[in-house]
């Protein structure tokens, strides 16, 4: 059995950036992506998400990719949402996302990063957020 410890910071946003994911919302979303996620033995260590946009650290599995995990969790919590009408509108996540290694002496400042979300974008929006992110780590912005 091999021992693979990968953290990957995951970013991602509702479709354009709407603010849809209600305080209602919310708690039921992130405890679904959890349970989905072990279901498909996907190891979220930590998990957060405000109204427009979610914040999770994954430990990768030996033959995960960041692609494969960004879909599955995507893609089946935007189905969920739907089927179960927890939206008068279509929910969807944004197609694009930020994915980002993080060190095993960073992780702890990871998740204080992820679990204060609320606070930091009462003085940051999240399109800064994103930019800042896509400077630090050297992504070009497409479009």
């Amino acid at each position: 059995m091999p021992y693979i410890r990968i953290w990957i910071h995951l970013i991602f946003s509702t479709k354009n950036r709407d603010k849809i994911i209600s305080t209602e919302l919310r708690p039921k979303l992130l405890t679904h992506i959890r349970d989905n996620a072990t279901k498909k033995e996907i190891y979220i260590d930590f998990i957060n998400c405000i109204e427009d946009h979610c914040h999770i650290l994954i430990s990768l599995g030996a033959s995960q990719s960041i692609s494969e995990v960004a879909r599955l969790i995507k893609g089946e919590s935007s189905n969920w949402i739907n089927k179960n009408k927890m939206l008068k509108i279509k929910f969807s996540w944004q197609g694009e996302y930020i994915g980002v290694s993080v060190g095993e002496s960073q992780v702890n400042r990871v998740r204080e990063y992820i679990k204060n979300q609320e606070e930091h974008h009462r003085r940051k929006k999240f399109s800064e957020e994103y930019d800042l992110f896509l400077k630090k780590y050297g992504f070009k912005k497409l479009g």
